[in-house]
């Protein structure tokens, strides 16, 4: 009998706020590298994007902020025209594992503050 693989949630910074919209930009999310790392979030990794201020659902790759500790959180591209800056965020990554992994899977939850510092 084969393995049976699942989509478990891998990592999740939860409600951070945006901080910028670049609708010129290719497409993406830029994360202050802080918070990719405590959610297990690589580069290039694609990510869900949840607006918790009007419900809007998209999916994009993470890329990698210059600014360091400084929370930011930018939506670019097409994306940026479903989010405005201020709006609270969830953003989530996704792993696939064989069943047993998954049964003893735990994902990276990641709590911000008001501005996308961690709380825990």
């Amino acid at each position: 009998m084969s393995e049976m693989y699942l989509t478990l949630l891998k990592g999740k910074i939860h409600r951070a706020t945006v901080t910028g919209t670049e609708l010129g930009y290719e497409g993406s999310i830029t994360i202050d590298p802080v918070l990719l790392n405590a959610a297990g979030i690589l580069p290039y990794e694609q990510v869900d994007v949840l607006n918790v201020n009007n419900g809007a659902r998209f999916t994009t790759y993470a890329i990698v902020s210059e600014k360091r500790g400084g929370g930011e959180i930018t939506i670019n591209g097409a994306a940026a025209r479903l989010v405005q800056k201020g709006d609270i965020t969830i953003i989530c990554a996704f792993g696939r594992m064989e069943e047993k992994d998954a049964k003893k899977h735990k994902p990276k939850i990641v709590m911000v503050d008001a501005k996308n510092k961690v709380r825990k």
